[in-house]
């Protein structure tokens, strides 16, 4: 048999290796990557001698029930066990009226689960939370998370707390981002709880985690190592800088035009963006996209907050919505001769024109947003780097898990769709995409 992997990313190396553990002995196995290198958003490099990461920094380290998150057993799998560190520093902060404040605990995403907790930040309008004697969200109801939270606790929690949280995993909006597809185990609390406190509560009781247990990891070297590790242990042949430009159901399989060769597949993973999938299926995209870019400095004798990092509700009016100081969270980046390392985020849904700046201003202005909130002038940097990531990061209106749904159910069984766009933008959840995506074409080659 043959299967094609159309998508060099983390979903599909995934989809790939499972293909290799799985299949029957014989199974050729071809990744197709438009660009000259694997990762998609997985990408190390290096930034005034130090390594850094250029686009994903980290992963979860547990899943929804307490157990191994999927990239951490993946990790383990291609021998990098060993090799996983986790932050020194877990504690974040929150821009708030031009000056850094910590990040209030014991919310879920930013949504309280005790109003008290959270009023050196947001005022929480506690007399709009009653329970109404009916659940918050009917069996099948999908919702904006603002919507939800705007209604029971107010503008301030949403504004202050919800939104940036969301921004500096989405590069969205908490208006416009569906509760089911981001915040999963809400939703599915808020189907039996009456109050929306109550529902955090419940869903974070359903999801516990042992204290002192570390919530991210990453790999010792940068992220670029798993890619690597992964790709040699999937065996399989890889064919970079080769675009896949059409694809075709033929009798016995599929019929890919990658590059300028027309090849044969029994099979086939699309793990590509979903527009890009969209097009190769002649369908509608069931997701769009928003754009970032990332700002790594390096800043020597810089003096830093002993915080992982923070960040930036819009309402702030920066450029910035989010910085990670990577030599204060990660003791193994911690340079001896006291060069800090700061990235920040730039770009929300909607900013497109905002990153039309230079990669110089850009820098600058993000140098000069850093010195504000940390209260202190920030030395000139020593080195910068500016990484765009153009319409990276998928935007889950509300209803999205339907649309996927409706979609996965009109393929072929010998064809699946995985990656970010559909399942959830984090490490863990791109692999576990892969991983089922290589199992229902195997499943669908099954005699």
């Amino acid at each position: 048999m043959k299967v094609a992997v159309v998508g060099g990313g983390i979903s599909g190396l995934a989809a790939a290796l499972r293909i290799r553990e799985r299949a029957p002995a014989g199974t050729a196995v071809t990744v197709y990557e438009q660009a000259p290198w694997l990762g998609g958003k997985l990408r190390t490099g290096t930034v005034a001698g130090s390594t850094v990461e250029l686009g994903a920094e980290a992963f979860l380290v547990r899943d929804t029930t307490g157990g191994d998150s999927a990239a951490m057993s993946l990790a383990r799998r291609v021998g990098l066990g060993d090799d996983l560190v986790h932050p020194a520093v877990q504690r974040a902060g929150l821009a708030h009226g031009g000056r850094l404040v910590p990040l209030p605990g014991g919310t879920l995403v930013g949504v309280p689960s005790d109003l008290e907790s959270v009023k050196a930040v947001a005022e929480p309008a506690a007399d709009l939370d009653t329970d109404e004697g009916r659940p918050l969200l009917g069996p099948d109801d999908d919702v904006a998370v603002g919507a939800l939270v705007r209604r029971r606790l107010g503008d301030e929690v949403v504004d202050r707390l919800v939104d940036p949280m969301l921004g500096g995993v989405y590069a969205g909006r908490a208006d416009e981002l569906s509760l089911a597809a981001t915040m999963p185990g809400l939703a599915a609390a808020a189907r039996t709880e009456h109050t929306l406190t109550g529902a955090v509560k419940a869903a974070l009781a359903a999801a516990p985690r042992p204290p002192g247990t570390p919530v991210f990891a990453t790999v010792q070297g940068g992220l670029s190592r798993l890619v690597r590790a992964v790709a040699a242990a999937t065996d399989a042949r890889i064919r970079l800088g080769t675009a896949v430009r059409e694809l075709r159901r033929v009798a016995k399989g599929w019929e890919l035009l990658a590059g300028t060769e027309r090849v044969h597949a029994d099979a086939v993973v699309l793990a590509v963006p979903a527009r890009h999938a969209a097009r190769l299926l002649h369908t509608e995209a069931v997701v769009d996209y928003a754009s970032v870019a990332l700002v790594t400095l390096a800043l020597p004798g810089a003096r830093l907050p002993a915080l992982s990092g923070f960040l930036v509700p819009a309402e702030e009016g920066t450029l910035m919505k989010a910085a990670t100081f990577f030599t204060t969270k990660w003791a193994h980046l911690t340079r001896p001769d006291g060069v800090a390392i700061v990235r920040g985020s730039v770009g929300r849904y909607g900013e497109e024109p905002l990153l039309h700046r230079s990669d110089t201003d850009l820098a600058a202005h993000v140098h000069r947003e850093l010195s504000t909130l940390v209260g202190a002038a920030l030395p000139p940097p020593v080195g910068t780097h500016v990484r765009r990531w153009g319409g990276s990061l998928p935007q889950y209106a509300p209803g999205h898990l339907d649309r996927v749904a409706e979609a996965r159910g009109a393929l072929p069984p010998t064809l699946a769709l995985a990656g970010a766009g559909y399942d959830g933008v984090g490490i863990p959840a791109c692999v576990r995409s892969g991983e089922a995506a290589a199992d229902q074409v195997l499943k669908g080659l099954s005699p």
